[in-house]
């Protein structure tokens, strides 16, 4: 039987790890999520997004084997729908989906639209860190 430390240590560690774990996976907008981030000066990227599209879903596993390195660890990931958040599309000046904008705290460091090469992405997010 399980005493009431081991219990409450076990669960401790079980929310740590989901806490780490969801800290760079990308997240849809959230405007208190994206100012909190500011506010920190953390790099965060936005990705204006499609189901539809292949350029998105080419951009993704890159995307994804970036925010696991070390150095992106800070790096705050939100996606932004192309097809339904069409206030936040004006909001940024955005015209196409598979636009990635990096922001450096409050300051924008960079964008791209349509980009598919490992290379560029990753200096466009290094801009930002």
């Amino acid at each position: 039987m399980l005493d009431r430390r081991a219990l409450i240590g076990g669960l401790a560690a079980a929310a740590l790890s989901l806490t780490a774990a969801s800290a760079s996976s990308p997240q849809t907008f959230d405007a208190k999520t994206f100012a909190a981030a500011q506010a920190a000066g953390k790099p965060i990227l936005l990705h204006i997004t499609a189901p539809w599209c292949p350029t998105c879903k080419a951009q993704a596993p890159i995307l994804s084997k970036l925010e696991a390195e070390p150095r992106f660890k800070d790096l705050v990931v939100l996606n932004i729908d192309f097809d339904s958040k069409k206030d936040l599309l004006r909001r940024f000046n955005v015209r196409y989906q598979s636009t990635l904008i990096m922001f450096k705290g409050k300051q924008e460091a960079g964008r791209s639209t349509g980009d598919t090469n490992a290379a560029s992405i990753e200096s466009l997010l290094a801009k930002a860190i």
